[in-house]
């Protein structure tokens, strides 16, 4: 991509990715323009900073310069969306974001994080230990970081830190000197096929890093498989390169550890956001930030004044009383460490969990997984189906997730009818999960349960 375009056009630009590449391309000054299907907070926000957003399928809104313009599309949108069909006819060059990504990132130092869950807290992390401790870098983020309120970071030095996601392969479009692969659990099975297909494809991209992956410990990447150095991190295993030790979790839920790493002790970081899911994350940024040369000191004040990324065990209310926590997770997996996480803040406390799936084909794919994960709950309170860009597949419905839970109470109702239920439910701790639209209710929520402690 050699060329210099006046005219950077998204088709999706409101998902979080593609937002924070049309972020990069305003800062530099392009005119930045693209459609999205829905208006949302992340849309609110491109359209305050000046770019041009609309929310209908509607050629008249692309810059008519087919020369001077570059199309920028996920691969969310469908291919038969009339924009996209239209730029494809009229000859625009047009790249997947993936793409656009990996051109950005050449030639800088690329710190990528994969994995199937943990990514976007890790690399929001590991983007403010480099940005608190003065070394600075560019990030591309899957999440608004609470510490800077985006989901980009720019800055004049070669570094950068990418999320690195899997989804169709994008990652593959990465060259990074340090990757960490947080997790390799089976996902996006509309695309690989299977677990083995899934499992190789971050094999594919550790043999595209140049200096050191850092692997979860116990994850299938072997020497055999890329040139770069291969060092390990656990939060529970202590055979790790990188691992705590002497883990102890004040009054407050903040985890308190020692790093040991290879050469060297640091010791007494305080994790800035609460739950043992984030201290075993920091552990993960750590290791990257030690590897790149940063000091160890600096790693471990920034740790401690991390305030996490929104909807990553995201607390919006926490009193004695009540207590309100929001987390994207949307894999089983994830799913089930976030409540794990939250009940080991809050023991001896009673956890509603509201829970939205996400797609059809992961509610089919994993519907045992689902069940086991929510049944950790003390009561569930599951919504419909989310489809994203999914059609409807015949006999998937959220009762085959709802039929397997064995937690004391559940109950399956529609979104539309979450509000009026919560309105006369005795909560305690309550969470809400999901990659969908359920973050539409967090601020509504948040208000009703503030309005009961008054």
């Amino acid at each position: 991509m050699n060329k210099e375009y006046k005219n950077i056009y998204f088709i999706g630009i409101g998902g979080i990715g593609m937002s924070a590449i049309a972020r990069y391309y305003k800062f530099k000054g392009k005119h930045v323009s693209g459609y999205d299907r829905t208006p949302s907070e992340l849309t609110r926000h491109l359209e305050e900073e000046g770019i041009e957003v609309h929310y209908e399928d509607n050629t008249d809104f692309i810059p008519q310069s087919v020369e001077d313009t570059l199309v920028i599309y996920t691969p969310a949108i469908p291919s038969d969306m009339g924009e996209l069909v239209h730029v494809q006819k009229q000859g625009y060059k047009i790249l997947k974001r993936s793409q656009v990504l990996g051109e950005i990132t050449r030639g800088q130092h690329c710190l990528a994080i994969a994995g199937t869950h943990g990514k976007t807290t890790t690399s929001t992390l590991v983007a403010h230990i480099l940005t608190d401790s003065e070394t600075g870098c560019s990030a591309f983020l899957g999440g608004i970081s609470q510490n800077y309120d985006s989901n980009l970071l720019m800055d004049h030095e070669p570094n950068v830190v990418v999320e690195a996601d899997e989804f169709d392969r994008s990652f593959l479009q990465l060259r990074p000197e340090i990757a960490l692969v947080t997790a390799m659990d089976a996902d996006h099975l509309d695309i690989y096929g299977d677990e083995a297909h899934y499992q190789q494809a971050f094999r594919d991209f550790a043999s595209q890093v140049k200096g050191t992956v850092i692997k979860k410990y116990g994850l299938d990447i072997a020497e055999k498989d890329t040139k770069a150095q291969i060092l390990t991190y656990s939060y529970t295993d202590t055979r790790a390169d990188f691992h705590p030790e002497n883990i102890r979790q004040d009054e407050l839920g903040y985890t308190h550890y020692d790093l040991i790493y290879p050469n060297g002790k640091l010791e007494d970081i305080k994790v800035g956001v609460p739950g043992w899911l984030n201290a075993e994350n920091s552990v993960g940024a750590a290791a990257v930030c030690i590897i790149y040369g940063l000091d160890p000191e600096a790693i471990r004040k920034a740790i401690g004044s991390f305030r996490g990324v929104k909807r990553r065990m995201d607390l919006h209310l926490n009193t004695r009383e009540l207590t309100y926590i929001d987390d994207y997770a949307h894999h089983p997996a994830e799913l089930a460490s976030a409540i794990s996480s939250i009940k080991g803040i809050f023991p001896h406390r009673k956890l509603t969990g509201i829970f939205q799936p996400h797609l059809f084909t992961r509610t089919r794919d994993f519907a045992d997984e689902f069940a086991k994960a929510l049944s950790q709950l003390d009561k569930l309170i599951l919504l419909d189906i989310y489809p994203a860009r999914e059609e409807p597949i015949p006999g998937v419905t959220s009762e085959i997730i709802f039929d397997r839970v064995t937690a004391p109470e559940k109950v399956l109702i529609r979104k539309e009818e979450l509000m009026d239920y919560l309105a006369n439910e005795p909560l305690d701790v309550l969470g809400t999960f999901g990659a969908g639209n359920i973050d539409r209710f967090i601020e509504p929520i948040t208000k009703m349960m503030e309005k009961r402690l008054k």
